[in-house]
């Protein structure tokens, strides 16, 4: 049976005022990358620090550095990443621009042969390339997609780094919270690092799934998928850890 709420989003005046409004850009992968990184590093510091028997200070100190230093630095990154793409982008728009208007025939010849790829012919294929470069812009848009490969990204630079970095220092808390409630309340616990290593655990396998909820994979196995990431990361950076402490 039809879903109505589907179908009533899909009349021609429905979909009229859809197309009407600016596309709204989406900045989960910002926020999972920030994450998921976020918890990655932070816990791998831990565990380094700790496989290589150094004072729980130690862990605050190098936990705290990394959140606002690495977080920083990948934000800056991601700004600087976006940013480049833009410019790419408008660039290749340029020299497109400049070809259509220099070799106009060719640049027609490159769309004839786009579409006939696509599978139309004779009447049909004129009629298409007569119509697409009849407006430079919509020319131009052709080429950046099908010619370069170039899609038009609506993500703001500065709005895209801030995203990682909140996702970022939010992640990046976990593998540190137990250690900061020791210390503010003065308290110890008999195996901090063994409850850091659950809770982080479990903010990996939260992270994958709620990022499950924006893809099609399922929730469980996108939780595994970081949460496997995640561990081995922190699994390494372990093993090194307590392989320096003997040699020192």
């Amino acid at each position: 049976m039809p879903d109505c709420a589907l179908g009533d989003s899909h009349t021609p005046e429905a979909i009229a005022q859809r197309l009407s409004r600016e596309p709204t850009p989406s900045y989960l992968r910002d926020a999972v990358y920030g994450a998921i990184d976020g918890a990655v590093t932070t816990f791998a510091i831990v565990a380094g620090v700790v496989g290589a028997e150094l004072s729980p200070k130690i862990v605050l100190i190098l936990g705290t550095a990394n959140l606002f230093g690495d977080g920083l630095s990948m934000a800056l990154s991601n700004y600087l990443g976006t940013r480049t793409f833009h410019q790419e982008l408008s660039k290749a728009r340029h020299e497109e621009r400049l070809h259509i208007q220099t070799v106009p025939d060719g640049e027609r010849e490159e769309v004839r042969q786009i579409f006939r790829a696509k599978g139309l012919t004779g009447t049909t294929l004129e009629e298409v390339v007569e119509v697409m470069t009849a407006d430079e812009e919509q020319w131009i848009d052709i080429m950046m997609r099908e010619e370069l490969g170039l899609h038009p990204t609506r993500h703001v630079p500065w709005k895209a780094g801030v995203t990682t970095f909140v996702a970022f220092c939010a992640a990046g808390t976990f593998p540190l919270a137990l250690f900061v409630f020791e210390a503010v309340a003065g308290l110890s616990s008999a195996h901090p690092f063994g409850w850091t290593t659950v809770i982080t655990a479990v903010a990996f396998f939260l992270i994958g799934a709620g990022k499950s909820r924006f893809t099609d994979q399922p929730w469980y196995r996108s939780g595994l998928e970081t949460l496997l990431v995640g561990g081995l990361a922190a699994g390494v950076a372990y093993a090194i850890g307590a392989s320096l402490a003997r040699i020192a």
